[in-house]
């Protein structure tokens, strides 16, 4: 991959809370269309670091770059101008409100009646019908009402939504977490098709099957460090799962 593929380069990420050193000079790079697995053990950091690249905290020293250039977070806002969307475990959609209105909301297409500005329904049923298609979600009806989808369809609505609205980052917390087999399948169709869409992605998870069979690139953290950034073609789940209990030493990063 050559540096001008680079999307993030997060450099020397360092976060406390109080007394405890939760990340520990962090250096962590996504390039353009890539699926990026990152995993580790409970109080790894994973989620940490994510939280800093959304938005959400902001690091307490180290520098983040998107497109080689410096930004300063305030806030997730700040991040989605930048194109990064994090889609949590719990999937923040609004469970009574139709799959359509989801894909659109805070972002509602309107047009005039008279002089007064009303929600375009059309619009928004034309256009969720297009993007549930471009990942693969043609069965869901976008006036169905969101609390009557599974687990797998809620995670792919809020992938559609942010393909949609032309992220370049996804972040994915858990996104196969207490879904069963067909639905984690799917999930990782969506993921997948977001990465044809150009879309690159950062997959946290406990479960190194589920990353490792869509993942160009997997990144294990071990007590605030990185202990491997290994290509997938060039590592094998056993590695991964050995530098994750400390049974290996560490692996030198990609391009480092």
């Amino acid at each position: 991959m050559n540096n001008h593929e680079l999307l993030v380069y997060m450099r020397e990420i360092h976060k406390w809370f109080g007394r405890v050193h939760v990340l520990r000079g962090v250096n962590f790079k996504v390039y353009n269309s890539e699926i990026v697995g990152l995993v580790g053990d409970n109080g790894a950091g994973k989620s940490t670091l994510m939280k800093i690249l959304a938005g959400i905290y902001p690091p307490d020293k180290g520098k983040i770059f998107i497109n080689g250039t410096e930004v300063n977070f305030k806030s997730p806002k700040d991040a989605m101008k930048h194109g990064i969307e994090m889609i949590h475990q719990d999937v923040m959609l609004a469970p009574l409100m139709s799959v359509g209105r989801n894909i659109f909301l805070g972002r509602e297409p309107q047009k005039l009646y008279g002089i007064v500005p009303i929600l375009d329904l059309k619009k928004i049923r034309k256009e969720s019908l297009k993007c549930l298609k471009e990942i693969g979600l043609d069965g869901v009806d976008p006036d169905m009402v969101v609390e009557n989808l599974s687990g797998g369809q809620r995670q792919g609505v809020a992938i559609a939504r942010a393909v949609y609205f032309k992220a370049k980052l996804l972040i994915l917390d858990e996104p196969t977490n207490n879904l069963s087999v067909k639905e984690s399948a799917k999930v990782l169709q969506f993921i997948t098709e977001a990465k044809n869409q150009g879309i690159s992605s950062i997959f946290i998870t406990h479960n190194i099957h589920h990353v490792y069979s869509i993942a160009d690139r997997i990144v294990v953290l071990s007590h605030g460090q990185v202990v491997g950034d290994l290509k997938k073609e060039e590592t094998t789940i056993d590695e991964v799962t050995k530098l994750i209990t400390g049974e290996t030493s560490p692996r030198p990063t990609v391009g480092s």
